[in-house]
């Protein structure tokens, strides 16, 4: 499996500062209420999105490129 960038730089800079603005939210949340486990997935799901951003390679992104590329067949 060979992992090459498959998002622009413009669509990665903007997962980082969504991922940062959600992770930075979800973290003033928890310090308020660390008993809810909704805040820690929200911010799970920023820091995902600013490594993402970092790495500029986006699975969900990769996965549908290939199946397009398929045709919609599974490859084994």
């Amino acid at each position: 499996m060979k992992i090459t960038p498959n998002i622009g730089i413009l669509n990665a800079l903007l997962r980082i500062t969504c991922g940062l603005t959600s992770l930075a939210w979800a973290t003033a949340k928890l310090s308020k209420k660390p008993w809810r486990s909704s805040y820690l997935c929200v911010a799970l799901m920023g820091a995902m999105k600013v490594g993402e951003g970092i790495v500029r390679y986006c699975p969900v992104t990769d996965l549908i490129q290939n199946r397009q590329m398929n045709g919609g067949q599974e490859e084994v």
